[in-house]
């Protein structure tokens, strides 16, 4: 049988284009530690570990902390197959809001060098971006209540950057609490509740006050509407349920 394949930590730089630097910082603090050393004590990577350093670089990319990482790659339920499944599913996810913002770039510069700005749609320029969605529906259901009416207000004002920086905000906060899922934490642990809470301050800061029990009930309605629960859980498998109950769990600590 021949012998497995391994790496120096040089070559595993190249083929990657990860530092030597940064592979070193990684080995030190657990993250990916090689299995094997030669015998004047240099690092020798195999094929399980450059796997194990995919799934770290993908998850920098979706925009998990080194730590949460790290727990979820040694926690003992850790499955690579099934976790590479998560990571192509929220790959898939966020390429279709890429590409969608990309129509969206393109729409603008037509708009711009074609003086399209009567005759076009300009929701054609929001595109990926969501700010709207189910708002005819939104309205029915709240429409005379003063959360619609004030978040109505405040976003007549938004333009494009602000809708990215809403956007940017709350795939970040989402990012978060997939990495606290993946990592194992519980909804009701204090990293899962900060999240929460991050995510209620967003609505607050962007859209409307939002007590701890208006969020709660946004977080029944996600559970209770799958068409919520779709959009949630672009950014990781069973990520509703996880920060619903995280929203709860949240609530109950601001109240005690």
């Amino acid at each position: 049988m021949a012998r497995p394949r391994t790496y120096q930590v040089s070559e595993v730089a190249r083929i990657t284009g990860i530092s030597v630097r940064a592979l070193h910082h990684y080995d030190a603090i657990g993250l990916l530690v090689p299995k094997h050393r030669t015998e004047a004590g240099y690092r020798v990577y195999d094929q399980d570990d450059l796997l194990r350093l995919q799934h770290v670089l993908i998850g920098r990319e979706q925009g998990l902390a080194l730590e949460a990482i790290r727990r979820s790659l040694d926690d003992p339920s850790f499955d690579r197959a099934q976790a590479l499944q998560a990571q192509k599913r929220q790959l898939q996810a966020h390429a279709r809001r890429t590409d969608a913002m990309i129509r969206a770039v393109e729409a603008a510069l037509a708009m711009i060098e074609e003086d399209q700005g009567g005759t076009m749609d300009v929701r054609q320029l929001f595109d990926g971006f969501d700010p709207a969605a189910y708002e005819a529906e939104a309205e029915e259901r709240w429409g005379d209540t003063d959360p619609y009416r004030e978040s109505a207000k405040r976003t007549k004002r938004y333009g494009i950057d602000d809708w990215r920086q809403i956007k940017d905000e709350q795939d970040a906060i989402y990012a978060d609490a997939a990495g606290a899922l993946q990592a194992g934490s519980a909804p009701d642990s204090v990293e899962a509740m900060d999240v929460a809470e991050r995510h209620r301050v967003s609505i607050e800061r962007w859209f409307y006050p939002c007590s701890p029990e208006m969020h709660t009930n946004l977080a029944e309605m996600w559970e209770a509407d799958a068409r919520f629960a779709e959009n949630i859980d672009q950014h990781g498998a069973g990520l509703t349920r996880f920060l619903a109950a995280a929203v709860r769990a949240n609530a109950r600590r601001q109240a005690g």
